[in-house]
């Protein structure tokens, strides 16, 4: 495997956002599905579904229920016809690499853990490349030898 992704980058896939054209034509260019892992998954799926209760509670915050709705269903489909596929992890060995991960970059980087997880994830994959908006997590990506695209 040679590139891999984390939520910013989905989100920008199914939401429009102002990384939304970078992460569409990168998935264009791309040969081949785009990989995912199981966690990956439930933490895009997860702030989809808390995007839409905030926004229940504030119609200034998060987004309709609908439009949550919409990206699960496109997302959905995209897996079905294997634009992203989930790939088998070795969750304790992922698991191990985060916390080494943790142990050299979470007090001089504030790291959250979902996002030292997503690394851990590329580096056991043996991704070359990581795919993110997020500033924060491209200074980790970058600090452990991934190439960070988009």
């Amino acid at each position: 495997m040679s590139v891999f992704p984390d939520t910013s980058f989905l989100c920008s896939l199914y939401r429009r956002q102002d990384n939304s054209p970078q992460a569409i034509a990168y998935l264009e260019k791309h040969a081949g599905p785009l990989f995912v892992s199981s966690f990956l998954l439930l933490e895009f799926r997860q702030s989809l579904r808390v995007q839409a209760r905030l926004h229940e509670h504030d119609r200034k915050k998060g987004f309709m229920r609908t439009e949550a709705q919409l990206m699960l269903r496109h997302l959905q489909s995209d897996l079905a016809n294997e634009v992203i596929q989930m790939v088998s992890v070795d969750w304790s060995a992922v698991h191990q690499q985060a916390e080494a991960l943790s142990a050299r970059h979470t007090e001089s980087g504030g790291h959250r853990l979902a996002d030292i997880v997503h690394v851990a994830t590329a580096l056991h994959l043996g991704a070359e490349e990581f795919l993110t908006f997020d500033a924060n997590q491209k200074r980790l990506a970058v600090a452990e030898g991934l190439k960070v695209r988009v």
